[in-house]
């Protein structure tokens, strides 16, 4: 049931696939059972590796370093890392193409920031979501301009991998209310981790809350103008929308090949579990919105390479990501449902799957937000023009 990819597509998604299946699955229990920990010298090989077969710089320019790939050819991979639990895929940083359109009249940033996301020896997260934010995008922290650049103070709530951090992407309003988006040191004075839950899934990537305190920053880190700060976050959240999507294929695809390997050598009272009209009702279920769901991701990869127009890839994006993510929380429940009680236990990947696939209907804007988003463009522009 593959895509009908090109040829150096698929040898791309193949060599991926290796990676997946040699450097990250043999860990993942490991991780599930020593709260998302393994040992620093594999963490180290495992971003070595992802380095070299050159995933950290996918999107990134190929004038300054960067593969340029297509987003189909993205996809791809990041259909091939979905199939790893615990968020181990996320052993590398990923320098994004918008970022250097951002930057591209700053020199000193390109050198400072993003060359080492690409190198591997500098890591990146996002301080965006605030305490207020829901269905609605809310910026309470303040870029109060002072002499020399700005002056931030705020909380930002639930930024993933700032534990493994050196910077921050901040979104904050200036004095004019204008959103400016900024690099900001982890290690700056003035910042400080007030908290940092435990959630239901098992990373070494934590989502915790920053306090902001008269963090000084200077102009040369104010990304693009005033004002743009939105626009920038917008690119990251269609790019993050559509690399969540293909993880979905790669998590369902796993726990539906899982489950019918397991239902295939399960006897009850004689019969294959397989051989049960109800197993093979879920899994057929299962395998057509899988389907439904490649067909939709790399046809919004196609229209990003194309060059559509970019309201209409915008609400592609949030169509794709809320299908996808709804599609492989409903497989999760159907496989895990077919495990029976082996399916619980936390060694099995879909009961892993059933806990992490969960948040993906939440960040990155939730399938409300998603609805809003594909409704008020169907208001807007009307159905063919979406």
């Amino acid at each position: 049931m593959d895509i009908q990819h090109s040829q150096s597509t698929r040898k791309w998604q193949q060599q991926v696939r290796q990676f997946v299946e040699q450097d990250l699955i043999p860990w993942e229990v490991e991780a599930e059972l020593n709260n998302g920990v393994i040992p620093q010298e594999v963490s180290e090989k495992m971003q070595r590796n992802a380095i070299a077969l050159g995933l950290s710089k996918m999107d990134a320019p190929t004038e300054h370093g960067g593969l340029g790939m297509s987003m189909v050819d993205q996809l791809a991979a990041w259909e091939e890392l979905g199939r790893v639990t615990n968020a181990l895929c996320w052993c590398f940083p990923e320098a994004q193409h918008w970022m250097f359109e951002a930057c591209a009249h700053s020199e000193y940033q390109i050198n400072r920031f993003l060359q080492p996301l690409m190198e591997g020896s500098l890591r990146e997260c996002y301080a965006i979501t605030e305490a207020e934010s829901g269905s609605h995008e809310v910026v309470n922290t303040k870029a109060s301009a002072c002499e020399g650049g700005y002056s931030i103070s705020g909380e930002k709530w639930f930024v993933t991998t700032a534990n493994l951090a050196d910077f921050f992407f901040l979104q904050a309003k200036t004095d004019n209310g204008e959103d400016a988006l900024f690099f900001v040191d982890i290690d700056a004075q003035g910042v400080s981790m007030i908290e940092n839950p435990a959630f239901s899934h098992t990373f070494p990537s934590h989502h915790p809350t920053y306090k902001f305190d008269n963090v000084f920053v200077p102009e040369k880190n104010r990304i693009g103008d005033e004002g743009a700060g939105m626009d920038y976050s917008r690119s990251w959240f269609r790019h993050e929308r559509l690399t969540i999507a293909a993880r979905m294929l790669g998590a369902a695809s796993r726990m539906i090949e899982e489950a019918t390997e397991w239902a295939s050598q399960r006897k009850i009272q004689g019969d294959y579990l397989i051989d049960k009209q109800a197993t093979q009702f879920s899994l057929a279920d299962s395998v057509t919105e899988l389907w439904a769901a490649k067909l939709m991701v790399y046809e919004a990869a196609a229209a990003h390479d194309r060059g559509d127009d970019l309201k209409s890839q915008h609400a592609q994006c949030s169509m794709v990501k809320l299908y996808a993510t709804e599609m492989a929380n409903r497989v999760a429940d159907r496989c895990l449902q077919l495990w029976g009680g082996r399916g619980y236990r936390r060694d099995n990947a879909v009961e892993r799957f059933y806990r992490e696939v969960r948040v993906d209907r939440i960040w990155e804007g939730s399938s409300e937000i998603q609805r809003m988003v594909i409704a008020n463009a169907l208001r807007k522009r009307g159905l063919k023009e979406m």
